[in-house]
């Protein structure tokens, strides 16, 4: 069993319910590259479409600033639909991915859910975006009894949220610590800290206190510590503030709107040294905002396309032939965390065809039945934990490189 639901989340519920219940949410349901929403059947009857697919729902941030991070996630959903059913789906029964947009907020990841649960009547979710949003909108899925699976939410107490959420995204706990260390290696005479944070994304606050605990451990003082929100644009007085201290590294936790924003304000007001970003960050579409500021910012990764594995393989060859360009990490775990669905769907459906079990019942198997797994994924083999956070062998430290003829951005691994 996985630890109660804490205090936090308790309450994140409740508003989630009253947001709900006066309408304070948006209804953004989307489903892009598919031309129908599945109509599946009702609780107690079969658990396929009438279209006889087995419907999986996906709930990312397709508008808002958050955008940039959900269309990665959504690239990697898509290219898992086509891999997946290409090879005979569910023991020859396809699936069928049906899109709700959580924008970026928690009234649109509660919406989503929402949809999701009840008028789509899917099997599962991947989603949502955002760790913020998690907060809010899993206690709704874990009251329904509908698995979730994370594909980028890497905050503290995401699998404790209930015995129905997982995810495939390692915790920043596990990651952030490799991008201070790979800095340390690349500049040993590193000595001073600035530190930077989003204080309004739950993810962003979660990951700077690891920053700030690998930092000291490293013997770096931090000189300051500046604060702002995911929605700022201007940082020229957190940064100038900053600069004047002499940082030798900057580190930065928020996405990447607000982070590509904040290095490229850091580098027109003359800053060379090194900058560790978060895995907000994470993501070539970085370069449409810090443009070649982003040059050289060092970056921990849970994937990357140089994985050896065949599925990576796979993948990576799909996602270059569609969006001519490497895949990046959110894309990788979102198609890590589809494939979970289908090989535990397979696996049930070996023991007793799903067809004929009850939506319900075939929730709750299906969410025992993943956590018991193993998946040889494009982030190479992972499995759960008995709360169900993911556990992962492979990790990576990248610097991007950007072309200066193609402009494209690309994560280079440090050996």
């Amino acid at each position: 069993m996985k630890q109660p639901t804490t205090l936090t989340t308790a309450i994140f519920a409740t508003c989630a319910m009253l947001l709900t219940a006066c309408g304070g949410g948006t209804n953004s349901s989307t489903n892009p590259g598919t031309n129908s929403t599945p109509n599946s059947a009702t609780n107690t009857a079969s658990t396929t479409s009438t279209s006889g697919s087995i419907p999986i729902g996906i709930a990312f941030a397709q508008t808002s600033n958050v955008a940039l991070l959900g269309q990665e996630g959504v690239a990697g959903v898509k290219i898992a639909e086509k891999y997946f059913n290409d090879k005979g789906g569910v023991n020859g029964t396809p699936i069928k991915l049906v899109f709700q947009d959580t924008s970026g907020d928690e009234a649109g990841a509660i919406n989503a859910f929402q949809s999701l649960i009840n008028k789509d009547k899917v099997v599962g979710i991947v989603g949502p975006t955002l760790s913020q949003q998690a907060f809010s909108a899993d206690p709704i899925a874990e009251r329904a009894k509908v698995p979730v699976i994370g594909a980028s939410n890497t905050a503290k107490g995401i699998p404790e949220i209930g015995d129905y959420v997982a995810r495939v995204s390692a915790p920043v706990s596990t990651v952030a610590p490799l991008s201070i260390k790979a800095a340390l290696k690349q500049n040993p005479n590193i000595k001073k800290v600035a530190v930077f944070f989003a204080q309004n994304d739950v993810y962003s606050k979660s990951e700077t206190e690891i920053f700030q605990k690998t930092i000291k451990e490293q013997g770096l003082e931090i000189v300051t510590v500046q604060k702002y929100q995911t929605s700022d644009t201007d940082f020229q007085s957190q940064a100038t503030n900053a600069l004047n201290l002499k940082p030798d590294l900057i580190v930065i936790s928020g996405l990447a709107a607000d982070g590509g924003n904040l290095v490229r304000q850091l580098r027109e007001l003359g800053y060379k040294g090194v900058i560790v970003a978060g895995n907000g960050l994470n993501t070539a579409k970085v370069f449409a905002v810090c443009q070649q500021a982003c040059e050289g910012v060092i970056i921990a990764q849970a994937y990357n396309s140089e994985q050896p594995g065949e599925v990576n393989k796979e993948f990576r060859a799909a996602y270059l032939k569609q969006y001519q360009e490497e895949p990046p990490q959110f894309s990788g775990q979102a198609f890590a965390a589809v494939q979970v669905y289908v090989e535990a769907l397979k696996a049930l459906d070996k023991k007793s065809k799903i067809s004929q079990v009850p939506l319900n019942q075939l929730r709750t198997e299906l969410n025992k039945q993943l956590l018991t797994g193993k998946y040889n994924t494009p982030l190479g083999e992972i499995a759960f934990t008995p709360v169900g956070d993911v556990i992962q062998k492979e990790f990576y430290v990248a610097q991007i490189k950007i072309d200066k003829d193609s402009k494209k951005t690309k994560f280079v691994v440090l050996k």
